[in-house]
């Protein structure tokens, strides 16, 4: 399975696919697909949808890497969906790779009553290590009952087949932050969608004032800090950036809440497609992982693109957990950095592009 992580990476280490991918397409080769109408959901960086493009499925994925992942393994054979409004017409089977975020998958199967008849199938697939119990009582809520796969190398499946009726989903939320007179919408599969982060409540203190005319919000989540760069510095235009679609769905309606001027907004990876030597400031708090791996890879990616894409005198100012050691990493790609604020947990660090 010539299946590569996006985005490319000379001798990466980590391989496209998993054991449950090889699991969910090991089963179907029980089923008769000829004439079905086939859903694919959360495929991670193309295993289901590249091996059965002949069967012309649907794809849907909220995340910026794994749309290009497909599209690149896939030779542009298969473009995805990255709205669960977008998907159209009733499925025979729906294959779904089991997100992390359990918000994320029960607004997944309430979108998927509109989308199945009686008796359609539903094939999750997860790591063993990964599966939630709840992804089972979610399943049984909205689509019927559960059954199971022997575990095979670290990673099972779960099968239902549609037995309930349509049903609303309770996303997107309206969350009140404390400070901020408008309640905040946030879509399902937003990071710390039920309250803000701690990191980030301890950010908005410190967010700089100054001649910034162009201030990125990199990696927005909610857009609040955006919002709040936009409070301090009314003048300036804000631009957000995140790989999820979901992010700047809800970034932009938190924005449109409080300013009545027009962001903009980047659906990418990190930075990768922003113009070089164009912004003035970079606020972030960068996530330590992708999916369930780890690493500082997107930090790395963050600020190398952050460096690329600030004006010379523009700065990048971010927070961080104390002991991720994300000033060494500054330092070397900016050549200094700064401490602007600390407490027990957090740090809040400042570099310029010289």
């Amino acid at each position: 399975m010539n299946i590569k992580r996006y985005p490319f990476r000379k001798d990466d280490p980590l391989q496209g696919w998993d054991s449950a991918d090889e699991l969910i397409l090991e089963h179907l080769q029980s089923l008769d697909l000829k004439g079905k109408r086939i859903l694919i959901i959360n495929d991670h960086f193309g295993a289901l949808s590249c091996n059965l493009v002949e069967f012309n499925p649907t794809v849907y994925t909220d995340s910026y890497v794994s749309m290009k992942a497909i599209l690149l393994n896939g030779n542009n054979r298969i473009v995805p969906l990255h709205n669960l409004d977008s998907i159209e017409g009733i499925f025979d089977i729906v294959l779904i790779r089991v997100p992390k975020n359990m918000s994320f998958f029960e607004d997944i199967l309430c979108h998927l009553t509109k989308h199945l008849k009686k008796e359609s199938k539903v094939v999750c697939g997860s790591m063993v290590k990964h599966l939630a119990s709840s992804c089972f009582e979610l399943l049984q809520k909205y689509i019927g009952e559960t059954s199971t796969s022997l575990a095979k190398k670290k990673a099972r499946l779960v099968f239902a087949d549609f037995k309930h009726e349509t049903v609303s989903s309770p996303y997107p939320m309206r969350v009140k932050i404390d400070s901020f007179e408008t309640p905040f919408i946030h879509h399902s599969n937003l990071f710390s969608r039920e309250k803000l982060d701690i990191g980030t409540r301890f950010f908005l203190d410190h967010i700089p004032k100054g001649s910034f005319s162009k201030i990125l919000d990199l990696g927005c989540a909610n857009g609040i800090l955006g919002i709040k760069a936009k409070m301090i510095n009314p003048h300036s235009q804000i631009h957000y950036s995140d790989e999820s679609g979901m992010a700047i769905q809800s970034a932009g309606v938190n924005y449109d809440q409080y300013f009545d001027d027009k962001a903009v907004y980047h659906w990418t990876n990190c930075f990768e497609d922003g113009a070089s030597d164009d912004l003035d400031l970079v606020l972030c708090n960068p996530p330590f992982h992708q999916g369930n791996t780890i690493g500082d890879f997107i930090a790395w990616q963050m600020f190398q693109d952050s460096y690329r894409c600030l004006k010379v005198g523009g700065k990048i100012r971010i927070v961080g957990n104390s002991h991720l050691g994300y000033h060494q990493k500054l330092k070397k790609i900016f050549g200094n950095y700064k401490i602007i604020a600390s407490n027990n947990k957090f740090v809040i660090i400042e570099s310029q592009k010289l």
